[in-house]
């Protein structure tokens, strides 16, 4: 039971994450895709920050420079997903996200396998573009702003890295949110404007600041601290999954043959990665 409870926490995690990403939908016709992640940034940015208190920590100037760099690649995450599934089904876009951290596992791994499961994620990357017969017409520029998105999920992971190694992770969590929140909040006001400021939305955005940010994220961290990082890995492979499902009961994506074949074959080969990276914790 004891070794069973992080696994139900991690499980619990990406349910929520992607959960949140549907709610976060339904607020796109009302604020659009921009304003949604404005609203999402900023209450998760205040959730956290009353909850961690990073303010009781005393920042050095060095440390700053690796806070704002996590910060920005925080935020352009959020801004370009939001944007990607705005115009394709959730399930793909995670899918695709997916690809920035395993190219970045792929790039730091000295194993040949490694390749081979690179090569199967990019299978997998091929059948979800429209460029065969096979696959159904999904909008280039939605797989181009998810492709950014994998691109800033990797920058995160290696800034998140480095700022983590001096600061406590509620300190950088909440701090990068901040700044997140800043990188976000001009685009936000430009595109929604007075929006964003209707209080009939409250609800709506603190539930996909809960289930999007403050939640997923507190629970990923306890799963991470308390099983080994290559089990964990495993298990953040089912995350495209997760969101298929989630778009599919939530937002009535319905997914075809080909692009589920897709997401199985990313899975897979993320899977391979975290099996072939090695390390206990």
């Amino acid at each position: 039971m004891k070794n069973f409870f992080p696994i139900f926490v991690l499980m619990l995690a990406m349910f929520s994450i992607q959960s949140g990403a549907s709610l976060a939908k339904m607020l796109f016709p009302i604020v659009g895709s921009i304003g949604t992640t404005t609203l999402r940034l900023f209450f998760a940015t205040l959730i956290l920050g009353l909850f961690w208190r990073p303010w009781r920590t005393t920042i050095l100037r060095k440390e700053i420079k690796l806070l704002v760099y996590y910060g920005m690649s925080l935020g352009f995450m959020n801004f370009l997903f939001y944007l990607a599934i705005e115009r394709i089904p959730l399930g793909i876009a995670v899918a695709i996200e997916f690809i920035g951290p395993l190219t970045l596992a792929v790039m730091s791994s000295k194993k040949l396998l490694d390749y081979l499961w690179a090569l199967l994620a990019a299978i997998g990357i091929l059948l979800i573009l429209p460029i065969a017969e096979l696959s159904s017409p999904i909008d280039p520029v939605g797989i181009l702003f998810a492709f950014g998105a994998a691109i800033c999920w990797a920058l995160y992971i290696i800034s998140g890295q480095k700022a983590g190694k001096h600061l406590s992770a509620g300190v950088v969590t909440s701090y990068g949110m901040l700044i997140a929140t800043i990188c976000v909040l001009p685009f936000g006001i430009i595109s929604s404007g007075p929006a964003l400021l209707n209080f009939s939305l409250l609800p709506l955005a603190l539930g996909v600041a809960l289930f999007s940010s403050a939640i997923p994220y507190s629970l990923e961290m306890y799963a991470l601290k308390n099983m080994p990082r290559k089990e964990f890995g495993i298990l953040m492979s089912l995350e495209p999954a997760f969101a298929a499902m989630s778009g599919f009961f939530f937002l009535h994506e319905s997914l075809n043959i080909v692009q589920w074949m897709a997401i199985v074959l990313i899975m897979v080969s993320s899977v391979g990665v975290s099996l072939t990276q090695g390390g206990s914790k």
